[in-house]
This record gives C-alpha cells, sequence and structure tokens, in this order.
C-alpha cells in the first residue's frame, strides 16, 4: 500500500500520463482532478484516483486537495502543477484584452489555487514537494504569444514566491521549463519539424518524480531546463 500521495493536475494530458505512471510505477499514490469524467479513464491501479474537479474555481481545487489529503495513511507530500494550455496569436497590439487574461486562467489561476489549498497539507504533513511546469517560452520568448509566455512567467515567480515564504516550514517548490514536448498533439501541429529534437514525456516526468522525492531534499527554488534538443 502507498505511504504518500501526490496530486497531478492536467494528468489526462500528454505530459500528464505520462507523468502520472512515473509515480505509480515509484509506488505512490496518485490523484488526478479532471474537469470532466473521460470515458477509459478508470483507475488502472489500486493507489490511482481520478475525480471531477474544476481547478479554476476555488472550491473545485479545494474538492481536489482534499481528496489527495484525505488518506491518513497516505499522507500528500507532494502537487505537481500542469494544468494548462497554449494560444498564439498576433502581436502585442493586435492581441485583444480577453485573449490574453485567458492564458492567465488557464495557466495561472489552477496553479495558484491548487497550490494555495495543498500548502498547509503539506506543512502538517512535516513538509512536501511542489513542482510547476512553466515553458522555456517564460524565460525566452518567442512573438506572436504574449499571453502564453506572460502566463508561464508569472508560473515561474510564483513557484520562486512559495520557494522563498515555505522554506523554513520544509515545503519546497521547484520549476521545469519544457521546450517542446513530443506529444501526438504537437506532431499533429508541426508535421515538418524534427520530432527527434524534442523531448519525451517520458524524460520529463522522470525530473518531476525526482523533484518532488526526497531525493531532492536540498533543492528549492530550482528552474529546471527539459529541453531535449530543441
Amino acid at each position: 500500500m502507498a505511504e504518500r500521495s501526490v496530486l497531478v493536475t492536467g494528468g489526462g494530458g500528454g505530459l500528464g500520463g505520462a507523468v502520472v505512471a512515473a509515480f505509480v510505477e515509484a509506488g505512490w499514490r496518485v490523484v488526478v482532478p479532471e474537469r470532466t469524467a473521460r470515458p477509459g479513464s478508470g483507475p488502472a491501479a489500486d493507489d490511482l484516483v481520478r475525480l471531477v474537479a474544476d481547478l479554476s474555481d476555488p472550491a473545485g481545487a479545494a474538492r481536489a486537495v482534499e481528496a489527495a489529503a484525505g488518506a491518513p495513511d497516505a499522507p500528500l507530500r507532494a502537487v505537481v502543477n500542469l494544468a494548462g494550455g497554449y494560444a498564439s496569436g498576433g502581436l502585442v497590439h493586435e492581441t485583444p484584452v480577453a485573449d490574453f487574461e485567458r492564458m492567465l486562467t488557464v495557466n495561472l489561476r489552477p496553479t495558484y489555487l491548487v497550490t494555495q489549498a495543498a500548502l498547509p497539507h503539506l506543512v502538517a504533513a512535516g513538509g512536501g514537494a511542489v513542482v510547476c511546469v512553466a515553458a522555456r517560452a517564460a524565460v525566452a520568448p518567442f512573438a506572436g504569444a504574449a499571453g502564453y509566455v506572460t502566463s508561464k512567467a508569472a508560473v515561474l515567480a510564483l513557484a520562486n514566491a512559495v520557494a522563498v515564504e515555505y522554506r523554513s516550514r520544509n515545503v519546497r517548490c521547484n520549476t521545469v521549463l519544457p521546450s517542446v514536448i513530443d506529444t501526438p498533439a504537437n506532431r499533429a501541429a508541426q508535421p515538418d519539424a524534427d520530432h527527434s529534437r524534442w523531448v519525451a514525456p517520458a524524460e520529463i516526468a522522470s525530473v518531476i518524480r525526482f523533484l518532488a522525492s526526497a531525493d531532492s531534499a536540498p533543492t528549492s527554488g530550482a528552474t529546471v531546463p527539459v529541453y531535449g534538443r530543441a
């Protein structure tokens, strides 16, 4: 039986599936909130828990965290913030403010609400880890996606703030920065790209699992590039 729990948001995505599998393989109890129940998304392992929750809503985020922290024999020890999305557009002067703000809602809001709700549980359990997923664009922007770039930079800034604020309470927070992840969706969007240069989801999942584990205990406030050869 698992002795520790991890909450993985965005667990149904191309990266999320690999992250969930990595934690299940390592013997964690894994809780995966989903906006809607998907056919065939039922538990594939005894310690895999799925539930429906809207993580952009404070009540939904709190419900997901309560489920993750609800097993006394497997206290919540880690949160992995994968939930998010991408949208491109024009230059800044061509981008409606509603489109810009939507990226903040999609990428920053769930990360903030879930982390906010989880921190008291991590502190009460004696400590733990938060891992956030930003993007290389947060430190190396490209044109035509100001909302996405800004939202991912905000995720990185939030993670660094959490690392500073909770250092004395034994809660660590680190961020990984993927480049282009080798997922079916990205291959479909960029069919002519050199996919061999992209980073595989399983490779990123291994880094995330390490950052969530006690093996990375001295590390907090780190920004970890996971670029592959892209």
